[in-house]
């Protein structure tokens, strides 16, 4: 029997965004990686739970606007509880690394990019089911 084949969304979802993040923003040889398949990992991952992508967007006007500390002390800075601990964790990570505000909006422009590709993997799923709206 051939081995089950995972699908591209699933092998995405596994990925360990919190490494990349770590990573991605303290070495330019891996911001690619971080840029490319760690906000498609996170898309997905957080597209599977529900989150809409204007959410993200929010959270990176307040990652620009009171820092990336700010951000990881929301109580919820998305609406459900569990995809709330998640970003929390990555932007836990994020702050770990992270050091002054060349670095904060790098992970503000991540974020933005995370937002960007939940909104076009909704409005695929959108178009694919004849719908308009996301």
């Amino acid at each position: 029997m051939p081995p089950a084949t995972r699908t591209d969304d699933e092998l995405l979802a596994a990925t360990d965004v919190a490494v990349l993040l770590r990573y991605g923003l303290t070495h330019d040889a891996f911001r690619t990686a971080l840029f490319g398949d760690g906000a498609i990992a996170a898309a997905v991952t957080l597209d599977r739970l529900g989150v809409v992508p204007r959410s993200l967007s929010f959270v990176a006007k307040i990652v620009r606007a009171g820092g990336l500390r700010y951000a990881v002390e929301l109580p919820e800075p998305l609406p459900s509880r569990e995809a709330s601990e998640l970003l929390r964790d990555w932007l836990e990570t994020a702050a770990q690394v992270a050091e002054g505000p060349e670095a904060e909006g790098r992970v503000a422009r991540w974020l933005d990019t995370v937002a960007e590709i939940a909104g076009l993997r909704r409005a695929a799923r959108a178009r694919a089911r004849g719908d308009d709206t996301p």
